[in-house]
């Protein structure tokens, strides 16, 4: 296992007789007999646990814990303590120790303590690097918003983070950026500080998600060796973002809908009840509407969770964006890359506003992530994009000359049209006034049209009076 653990013992056999039997399971052991000798480990030496004895020659269990947290405040504790002391150990727990055990005890019973302890702080690290990195994204500005449509969208963002429990639906095509509008919910928010977990609902099995989210109990099931916490208890006074919602199995969904209906859910094979304070934010590229009317998906979490919907556009809805977000993902590129590419040639952009992106914000990022791996130039010319985009606009740019060809040949149709109506007209004017021997009155009358009528066309067609065919 390689971690290292400090025992601190002032009883020598059964320090040794545990040191023993660690080493044995592969822990690196350090050992002291007092308080005092502890703490010089603990502030010399790196410490992955620490097996500490209540009662000590030279202190006791509060006041050494006290010291071990202001050293390593994220280092796990297990107190070792005897049944009297079982009152001051809770006291101990409470004031940031991991657990304490009763002795005496069996060895296989402190490793599987030991073994939670441990998978219990690298989770927490786990969880505390995930919310400083998308923290860090953040900060980098990552939200390109200068086309109306998005700032209505963050606009809507700015209100919904002022509340901390509402629950929010995200929705958008495949790659528009959801998760980092729900990054801007949880950031922008009180609950901040807390934790920001992040579920695919798509890419975990079915048999499996429900363990992920609720955790499960000892025994719950056949490889249920211990007890397990659900992402919705780690995501206490956080956030947890359901990514894909509309693929969560529907036997599953009565389940979440408690979860926001009460606050509580219990772990797979539990008895109790537990509570957490979670804001649930939900993210799909499916119509759930039509997912309902379809019977895929519950009615009553659908609105449950379509408290506050935000619409996210796509990329050919929010052309003003791309030239910014090209920008971005450039500058990021560049650092990843080391590389000095100042941007995209006119010719470039020029394609990359006239094609449709049906990929979205994550076919331009893989886009100009290949654009700048391969150039060799410091701006990236029309010759390093995929097929598809110079293919689209070429075939876009026929279907418009074929529409402007339709145009002119229409438009030349009609006037051909005109003019042949024109002559059919001026021949029958001409012949009804031979027949009425240049009476105007009569001619008028074997056309069916007024007198006026008449005159007004003898005029448009030039006819002089005594004018014949």
């Amino acid at each position: 296992m390689g971690n290292t653990i400090l025992i601190v013992e002032d009883e020598e056999t059964l320090r040794f007789s545990l040191s023993h039997g660690l080493i044995l399971k592969g822990f690196h052991i350090m050992t002291a007999e007092d308080g005092k000798a502890g703490i010089s480990i603990v502030k010399k030496h790196v410490i992955d646990l620490a097996l500490l004895d209540f009662q000590l020659p030279d202190t006791n269990g509060l006041s050494m814990l006290s010291e071990i947290k202001k050293i390593e405040p994220n280092l796990p504790v297990i107190i070792m303590t005897g049944h009297g002391d079982i009152k001051t150990s809770v006291e101990a727990m409470k004031a940031g120790a991991y657990d304490y055990i009763l002795k005496p005890f069996e060895l296989d019973e402190m490793i599987i303590n030991i073994s939670k302890a441990l998978d219990h702080r690298r989770l927490k690290e786990q969880v505390e690097h995930i919310r400083l990195q998308q923290k860090d994204d953040m900060n980098l500005g990552r939200i390109i918003a200068e086309s109306q449509k998005m700032r209505e969208a963050v606009s809507l963002v700015d209100k919904i983070s002022q509340t901390p429990k509402t629950s929010v639906l995200i929705f958008g095509e495949s790659g528009v950026g959801k998760e980092m509008i729900a990054n801007l919910i949880h950031y922008k928010s009180s609950r901040a500080s807390g934790p920001f977990i992040k579920v695919n609902c798509a890419a975990i099995p079915d048999t499996m998600l429900e363990a992920e989210l609720f955790g499960y109990e000892k025994g719950a099931f056949t490889d249920a060796r211990s007890s397990k916490k659900g992402l919705f208890e780690l995501a206490n006074s956080g956030t947890i973002l359901l990514d894909e919602i509309g693929e969560m199995n529907i036997n599953l969904q009565p389940k979440l809908l408690r979860i926001i209906e009460t606050q509580s859910y219990r772990r797979i094979g539990g008895t109790r009840d537990l509570t957490c304070d979670v804001r649930i934010v939900a993210a799909t590229n499916k119509n759930l509407a039509s997912e309902v009317k379809k019977g895929n998906f519950r009615e009553d979490l659908f609105y449950r969770l379509n408290v506050m919907p935000v619409y996210v556009p796509p990329l050919r809805e929010r052309l003003e964006d791309i030239p910014h977000l090209s920008a971005l993902f450039i500058s990021q590129f560049n650092m990843e890359f080391k590389k000095k590419v100042s941007g995209l040639s006119k010719e470039a952009e020029r394609l990359f506003l006239s094609y449709s992106w049906p990929g979205n914000i994550r076919e331009l990022k893989n886009v100009i992530e290949r654009a700048m791996i391969i150039t060799e130039g410091d701006i990236i010319l029309q010759d390093l994009l995929p097929p598809e985009i110079v293919n689209e606009n070429a075939k876009a740019g026929m279907i418009e000359e074929k529409r402007e060809m339709e145009k002119d040949t229409n438009q030349s149709a009609k006037e051909n049209q005109d003019y042949s109506l024109n002559t059919v007209t001026k021949d029958l004017i001409l012949k009804a006034l031979n027949s009425a021997k240049g009476n105007r009155s009569i001619a008028a009358k074997s056309l069916g049209i007024s007198r006026t009528t008449l005159w007004k066309k003898l005029k448009d067609y030039g006819i002089e009076e005594g004018a014949k065919v």
